[in-house]
């Protein structure tokens, strides 16, 4: 457990949490409130199975997890699971757009162009979000202002006073 807490990253990294889990801890919520263009029925367009299931999984993860970065608490835990989660997305969608077709049973979205260009327009705010949990998840949450740093702490000085 000290190990996944352990962080001996500048307090500037509070600035990638806030962001990163912001924006996560935002579109889960809207998977939530607009389930018909970003939850369920998206995640049923694009070809995501047992989309009734995973929507609302998905957006649960995704506000969990944000929040848990925004705190700084289990942040790398929270960094591995939306790892997972934003990897399945530019699977699903970004990788038919390269392509120009679809993908493991993936649907291409319809756009004016396909290929490497249109593929990083399009996926620049999920790759920006991948290198930034990336990023999370070998330097961990902060020395300060993270509930984690707080927690290894106090571990350590509960350690020291056996």
């Amino acid at each position: 457990m000290r190990r996944l807490l352990a962080t001996q990253a500048p307090n500037a990294t509070i600035l990638i949490r806030v962001v990163v889990g912001g924006i996560f801890l935002t579109e889960g919520i809207q998977k939530f409130l607009y389930s018909g263009d970003l939850g369920a029925a998206r995640f049923a367009k694009i070809g995501i199975p047992a989309p009734d299931i995973m929507g609302p999984f998905v957006g649960a993860i995704e506000i969990v997890c944000g929040a848990l970065l925004i705190i700084g608490l289990l942040t790398r835990l929270a960094a591995i699971l939306l790892l997972v989660d934003i990897s399945v997305a530019i699977v699903s969608t970004k990788i038919p757009i390269l392509l120009g077709h679809g993908f493991w049973g993936f649907s291409l979205t319809k756009l004016p162009r396909y290929g490497f260009f249109s593929m990083i327009h399009e996926g620049r705010t999920d790759l920006a979000m991948w290198f930034g949990l990336l990023f999370l998840l070998i330097v961990g949450a902060g020395k300060t202002y993270s509930l984690d740093a707080k927690l290894a702490a106090a571990a350590t000085n509960s350690d020291a006073a056996r």
